[in-house]
């Protein structure tokens, strides 16, 4: 069945379809929770706030119109301000600064010091795009992890397509000067200037 169609069934009284509707975007929305929630330390509530979108979308299902949107970038929309809203219930408080405890697993074979640089170059990966300001991480997040088209983006954040492809421009090129301190090889530098004597 299509989203389309367990939505027809689901707004018909079918309502144990559901279900099936948050299987197929359960993984997908809750790693978008996660990201947006990563920069405020606050991804330990990832799983409620998961949680509270599927709530949120079933009790609005009736009002959802495939004219409109279709129901993943409809879902995302909902995620997105369940997350924001969160978001600013807690910008005045304190904010606990404990970890999830995520950690990359490299594979067996792998030497213990790649597995190390490894799980390093994520670590930094994600703390850059943590830093980057709100509209720009939700952007790159569905952009690369949940490989969205520029067009859902664009429904998602509310944004005109070319705004969603300058805001992604704008937060690779910040990702990339974030990161290229540590991914600069001073070793070159100094062969140059042996050469040079």
């Amino acid at each position: 069945m299509t989203d389309s169609q367990l939505i027809q069934e689901i707004k018909q009284g079918n309502t144990e379809l559901y279900s099936e509707l948050m299987r197929r975007y359960q993984r997908k929305i809750l790693a978008f929770v996660y990201h947006m929630l990563k920069s405020s330390h606050m991804e330990l509530m990832a799983e409620d706030l998961c949680s509270e979108t599927f709530y949120k979308a079933f009790r609005s299902l009736h009002s959802f119109r495939e004219v409109d949107a279709s129901f993943s970038t409809w879902l995302y929309t909902i995620a997105r301000n369940t997350v924001l809203s969160e978001l600013r219930k807690h910008r005045s408080g304190t904010l606990p600064l404990e970890e999830s405890g995520v950690v990359p697993v490299a594979p067996m074979e792998v030497a213990p010091e790649q597995a190390i640089l490894r799980s390093e170059r994520v670590h930094m990966v994600r703390e850059a795009i943590n830093n980057l300001p709100e509209k720009q991480r939700s952007a790159l997040i569905l952009r690369e992890y949940d490989q969205l088209d520029y067009q859902e983006i664009a429904d998602i954040l509310g944004q005109s397509v070319s705004s969603v492809k300058s805001l992604l421009f704008r937060a690779r090129g910040s990702v990339k000067i974030q990161l290229e301190p540590y991914f600069y090889e001073p070793v070159y530098e100094d062969l140059r200037g042996m050469k040079n004597r």
